[in-house]
């Protein structure tokens, strides 16, 4: 993770200062055009994979908003917003008095990115209103993403939702909206992102200064994810998947010599990134086959591997949550996976 910005991963440009968007052409249309009739919803669901551009969208919405107070004089497309102007540099640095960018905040006791957006930080958003009430501005709050609030943060920003102030936008974003709380999605208009195709991914790489060939195994692994190719470029994440495909078809001191390689290499210092993209890729892995089972008419093995799926995802909840000994956990994991494949 970059230093300077706390959760955006190292090479990629954060999304209030980031000018360009790949592959979402229709949504930006969209917003644009129910932005300008005025009678756009005050909340917005903005849902899909992690890493495929929700966040730069949101910014870039906000932006046009801002830009363009007046709905009937806005233009009918979203453009890329102007670096000098003055609303992008209040963006982008965070300093906009009509704009609140809700996210995990940093523990200030350990300097890391907390595991979830606390009450106290929704609790900023009626201070927010509060504050700029009478203003007559447009007052906007992204929720980057919504699925990390936990249950108290999540209902009072429910309670927001439910009677929110006159020119207020809310952009909620969600990589896993079924997680929310039903009363949240149902108070939110859907915009439903997809992942992105070859040539937007090669281009949003490109962007970035990384060059890269549609259709090698890059973009496969990514799955239309800038943020999971990024983990495959500059995190090791290619390494970490042939090191989990060798332990697979390992056997005896091979296989345990592996997985202690990997377990050293998951849980090391600043190792939570390459962690988080091990966790999604063993529950993609593990699914897969469930699903291949399935497919294949083998129904206790996929009924099997379905109960593993969950197992494991239960022992990481419990691992985090009270800190436990990761490399044990990584091994454990590891160990049960070699019985049940």
């Amino acid at each position: 993770m970059s230093e300077e910005q706390p959760g955006v991963l190292d090479g990629a440009i954060p999304p209030a200062e980031n000018t360009r968007l790949f592959g979402h052409e229709d949504a930006e249309e969209f917003l644009a055009h129910s932005y300008r009739s005025g009678k756009g919803h005050h909340a917005v669901l903005i849902e899909g994979p992690e890493g495929i551009g929700k966040a730069t969208l949101a910014f870039r919405f906000a932006n046009h908003v801002m830009s363009h107070p007046d709905p009937a004089l806005a233009p009918e497309r979203i453009g890329d917003p102007d670096p000098a102007s003055a609303v992008s540099r209040q963006i982008a640095s965070g300093a906009s008095h009509n704009l609140l960018h809700l996210s995990r905040p940093v523990d200030e006791k350990t300097g890391k990115v907390k595991s979830t957006i606390t009450v106290d930080e929704v609790r900023r958003a009626g201070k927010f209103f509060a504050q700029t009430s009478g203003t007559g501005n447009w007052r906007i709050v992204i929720i980057d993403p919504a699925d990390d609030m936990n249950r108290n943060a999540a209902n009072a920003i429910l309670k927001i939702l439910e009677e929110p102030p006159k020119r207020a936008l809310f952009l909620v974003l969600s990589h896993a909206p079924g997680k929310l709380l039903p009363t949240i999605r149902s108070r939110c208009l859907p915009l439903r992102l997809s992942p992105l195709g070859d040539n937007a991914l090669g281009a949003a790489l490109a962007n970035l200064g990384l060059n890269a060939e549609p259709g090698s195994a890059l973009f496969a692994q990514a799955k239309g994810s800038v943020s999971e190719a990024l983990k495959l470029l500059n995190y090791g994440g290619g390494d970490i998947i042939q090191a989990y495909q060798q332990i697979i078809i390992a056997e005896g001191p091979a296989a345990r010599r592996s997985m202690h390689k990997l377990a050293d290499a998951l849980s090391g210092k600043e190792s939570d990134t390459i962690f988080g993209f091990f966790v999604s890729y063993l529950g993609d892995d593990i699914m897969d086959r469930a699903r291949v089972a399935a497919g294949e008419g083998r129904i206790a093995a996929a009924d099997r591997l379905s109960r593993l799926y969950s197992d494991i995802t239960e022992r990481l909840t419990i691992s985090q949550a009270y800190n436990l000994d990761r490399k044990q956990t990584i091994l454990s994991i590891l160990g049960d996976l070699k019985q049940q494949i």
